[in-house]
């Protein structure tokens, strides 16, 4: 069809997208990705974005479907989720706790710790030392440098006779 618009379908939105038409679906921002949560989640969100900004100078910002606290790399972020707030914290250390639902290697130094939070009595220690100890670990974390993986021997094949 002479005439016809090229359009395309995006990657991440899913929306149709006419050729030469801007489209970035992933600026938002905080009031964006938080209008929809309920009272107690808005609570939430604001005591941990109240506790995160008092540790001192960072970059807050909304990213995708998340809020990234960050120094000079990513040190915990929020996602909005209906029900709750999932929280993906980078402390220094593993940690063990009942709350926090799973921990996943992100790279040689980082480990995300996933956290849901239900409610602004939630966002108390130990939360917010682990947030805390995330934001000091961060320009640290990459002058780490990771202990190299032991390699296994192989074993010399013996020639039979």
């Amino acid at each position: 069809m002479p005439g016809a618009m090229k359009a395309h379908e995006c990657y991440h939105c899913k929306q149709w997208v006419a050729e030469g038409e801007h489209h970035d679906c992933w600026t938002t921002t905080e009031s964006a990705l938080t209008a929809e949560l309920s009272e107690d989640l808005q609570d939430a969100y604001a005591r941990v974005r109240d506790a995160a900004a008092e540790f001192g100078e960072q970059r807050i910002y909304a990213s995708g479907s998340c809020i990234m606290f960050s120094r000079t790399s990513c040190y915990f972020f929020v996602r909005p989720k209906r029900q709750y707030l999932e929280l993906a914290v980078f402390p220094a250390r593993a940690i063990k706790s009942p709350q926090i639902k799973r921990a996943e290697q992100k790279s040689k130094v980082k480990i995300a710790h996933i956290i849901q939070v239900r409610h602004r009595d939630e966002v108390e220690a130990p939360l917010t030392d682990w947030l805390k100890e995330a934001y000091d670990f961060e320009p640290i974390a990459k002058t780490i440098k990771p202990k190299p993986i032991a390699k296994k021997k192989a074993k010399a094949k013996r020639k039979r006779p």
